[in-house]
């Protein structure tokens, strides 16, 4: 059982299961999907509707993990130390979110569309997991265009957070920043709670924690991003084993225990996230559809690769091992948007035609997986990452009469 429980998890099944039902359950019954997804005690799209315990309490969790990965990147051992490996990747990053944009913008632009231009941060994400997922069945597991496109995946979402929290704030209520000096309140406290040893992540969720998810919610910024700044107070190992290494299960700090607690129940709740965003009816697909699924399958892709290869002909060179063969693959690997792009996608508009719109495209960008394993085949990338030349072995000491010293007199 515990097999099969890992086995779903890694091939995401709890998120491709919830968005699968939320099709289907919004294209055959949309007005019994809308009552259950957005019912509240409190009126329609208020507290305590099934998209409020989703998008507002349970993606906080899910946002907190992702900072963790974040900050372990940055630790020795991790995919950001020391910086020097990292400054490929990092470029291919930049590409990575200013092509989708540019992409974006120029689409809506070229059909007239320029009204949809506030969905821009919609692609600039890419799915860790799913893209995790994909990368392994494409390249193989120790390919090193792996590990170069989970630290471009862990990069450019965390620019996808700065993004959701400085752009775009809750659409229906003007910003009030004096809340957010609970935020500030919130960084102090993780702070002091650092400072004098506490160990407990439970402590860091109850006291920083609730006081930033207050301090945005009531400041109108979306409360999901509460834990973001409160992770990277969180007592560490001081080393990373690297990302879904089975070694840090066996890490006693803080931010370990936090994320190996909260990971099953993430994983599986990725079920709802997908039930509560993804319940679009195929009708309403139109043109922010196509933008958000050109800028992923076109702007990303291309950004990745022009930068990537841009930076390599610099002086700062691609993982050894890749080439641009499995750099064009990992770029179009990165052009699934499905988690981040539902979530944006919910924010970026006001109108529901347009969210729903946006939305598909982010689903349909899933349709870069059988892309991905199509060009990986044709062009012939599949491998296993190099291994350093072992060093010779010292030639036997054989003693022979010659070299004998003669014997005494």
């Amino acid at each position: 059982m515990q097999h099969v429980v890992k086995k779903a998890r890694d091939l995401s099944l709890p998120l491709l299961s919830g968005v699968v039902a939320a099709l289907a359950w919004a294209n055959l019954d949309p007005h019994s999907y809308e009552a259950v997804v957005h019912a509240s005690p409190f009126g329609e799209h208020g507290p305590l509707s099934l998209h409020f315990i989703v998008n507002d309490l349970f993606m906080v969790l899910f946002f907190g993990i992702a900072t963790g990965e974040i900050v372990e990147a940055v630790l020795p051992g991790g995919s950001l130390n020391p910086p020097k490996k990292a400054v490929n990747p990092l470029l291919g990053t930049i590409g990575g979110v200013a092509g989708p944009v540019l992409a974006f913008l120029a689409y809506l632009y070229f059909i007239g569309r320029m009204d949809l231009a506030g969905g821009w941060g919609i692609p600039t994400a890419t799915d860790i997991a799913l893209a995790w997922l994909v990368a392994r069945l494409a390249f193989g597991p120790q390919h090193p265009a792996v590990s170069f496109l989970l630290l471009l995946a862990v990069a450019d979402d965390a620019i996808g957070l700065v993004i959701i929290g400085v752009f775009y704030p809750d659409p229906h209520h003007p910003v009030e920043p004096a809340f957010l000096a609970l935020v500030g309140v919130a960084l102090a406290a993780a702070w002091g709670m650092r400072k004098a040893g506490v160990k407990s992540f439970w402590a860091y969720l109850a006291v920083p924690g609730l006081l930033s998810w207050a301090g945005l919610f009531f400041a109108h910024v979306h409360p999901a991003l509460a834990l973001v700044p409160v992770v990277p107070f969180m007592p560490t190992a001081g080393h990373d084993d690297g990302m879904f290494s089975e070694a840090e299960e066996h890490h006693g700090d803080t931010l370990n225990r936090f994320q190996h607690f909260f990971h099953a129940p993430v994983d599986f709740g990725l079920f709802a996230f997908g039930l509560a965003n993804a319940g679009v009816v195929f009708g309403v697909v139109g043109d922010a559809s196509w933008a958000v699924l050109f800028a992923l399958m076109v702007g990303k892709t291309v950004g990745i690769y022009v930068c990537s290869m841009g930076a390599h002909l610099a002086g700062f060179p691609l993982p050894e091992g890749m080439d641009g063969r499995s750099l064009f693959v990992a770029g179009l690997t990165a052009a699934i948007g499905l988690t981040v792009a539902l979530f944006v996608a919910g924010v970026a508009y006001t109108d529901a035609t347009a969210v729903g719109a946006a939305k598909m495209g982010a689903l349909l960008s899933a349709g870069a997986a059988p892309l991905v394993l199509f060009a990986a085949r044709v062009l012939r990338v599949r491998g296993e990452a190099p291994q350093p030349a072992a060093a010779p072995a010292p030639a036997p000491v054989v003693a022979s009469y010659s070299t004998l010293p003669p014997p005494a007199e």
